[in-house]
């Protein structure tokens, strides 16, 4: 791994429109800060993570949550000292195609568009920042480069399917820059993983927070047990509040410990010498032990169970969709009213898609109150 950076690993393939490099800023700073300063990733402090946002000041939304999943993949990506811009400004942009309400209001969206091509966050993502985001005078969206394209793409693996990707984005668009097939590299791989460990963590804090169950709740899970088991009888009797937020630091440290050691063998054992191995081996390199995994099952189950089939938040789902449903039949009829020739000029359910899943959740409630 120490030599990864004589291999190009901070070099970058370009962009699909050409731009002289800047002296000051490696092309992936400048995709980071193309990313923070865009109007997309300003409105996710306004979006919902589990709960609609209205209700609360402290729990999470989707950019407090991007920013606790960038600074994980940076802790990650300097240790095995690869890009560490890279996996930021992946983990920053991953969630910017999410709709209000959370994966209520993706459902939903989808659900409307289900004649029209369907509707997919992480795809939505490519959508913003290649056409949605205007703000250059030479093209559309903020031409971010390959890498963090390809990343963005292969959030998930590998893609065997292009057929919605082609529907969505358009493979033209994509200029024959990216090998579908090809793993995703290490910082997009890191970006991934950040993301569960992140959000698996803090809904925990949030549910709590809600209280949607207690810190009893969550000592039945064996690794949270052991790790409260592991302060004195005098630390363990001091506010629970403290106690929540050292037993979930002790987690993320424990699974962030893990995944770096977990890594670092699986590059050793699967011999990755150069930057192409780590796109043709297959497999994930980035990834935790199998110990680990079971631990995140357990607390997916948990959660699952505890706070995302709550009754309570079962109900505010149901208001998202309805809200989310209502306001795409609405404008669907009349998309002049709320859209501009341009953005009317290529597929009217898509434009009115692109808008519905850019809204935050207090201007989508604000609407369907004034148009319903």
């Amino acid at each position: 791994m120490k030599n990864f950076n004589k291999l190009g690993l901070f070099k970058s393939k370009g962009r699909f429109f050409k731009e002289s490099n800047n002296k000051f800023r490696t092309p992936f700073q400048r995709d980071r800060d193309r990313i923070i300063h865009s109007a997309s990733f300003r409105r996710l402090k306004h979006k919902t993570q589990v709960f609609v946002n209205t209700e609360g000041d402290h729990y999470r939304t989707r950019i407090t949550h991007s920013i606790e999943v960038a600074q994980l993949a940076r802790t990650v990506a300097r240790y095995l000292k690869i890009n560490e811009e890279l996996a930021e400004t992946l983990s920053l942009a991953h969630d910017l195609g999410h709709t209000p309400f959370g994966h209520a209001g993706e459902d939903a969206l989808n659900e409307s568009m289900n004649l029209f091509g369907g509707f997919d966050h992480n795809l939505q993502t490519l959508r913003i920042i290649m056409f949605l985001e205007n703000k250059y005078l030479n093209f559309k969206g903020l031409n971010l480069t390959i890498e963090t394209i390809d990343g963005l793409l292969k959030h998930n693996g590998p893609i065997f399917d292009k057929e919605k990707i082609d529907k969505l984005i358009g493979l033209k668009n994509l200029k024959n820059k990216i090998n579908f097939e090809y793993f995703p590299s290490l910082e997009s791989q890191i970006a991934s993983i950040s993301d569960d460990i992140a959000y698996n963590n803090h809904d925990i804090q949030d549910g709590i927070a809600a209280k949607l169950f207690k810190l009893n709740d969550l000592l039945e899970i064996n690794f949270f047990k052991n790790i409260y088991k592991s302060y004195n009888k005098k630390t363990r009797k001091k506010n629970n509040d403290i106690l929540i937020y050292q037993i979930i630091r002790d987690s993320i440290n424990l699974m962030v410990k893990d995944l770096i050691i977990n890594t670092l063998k699986n590059i050793k054992k699967n011999n990755v010498k150069k930057l192409k191995d780590v796109c043709t081996v297959g497999k994930n390199l980035v990834s935790l032990s199998e110990k680990f995994n079971e631990i995140i099952d357990e607390i997916r189950s948990f959660l699952r169970i505890n706070m995302y089939n709550n009754a309570n938040v079962l109900r505010k789902n149901e208001i998202g969709k309805k809200i989310i449903k209502k306001l795409f039949d609405i404008i669907n009829k009349n998309p002049r009213k709320f859209l501009n020739k341009d953005q009317l000029k290529f597929d009217k359910h898509r434009a009115v898609a692109d808008f519905i899943s850019g809204m935050t959740d207090r201007y989508a409630i604000n609407l369907y109150n004034k148009i319903k």
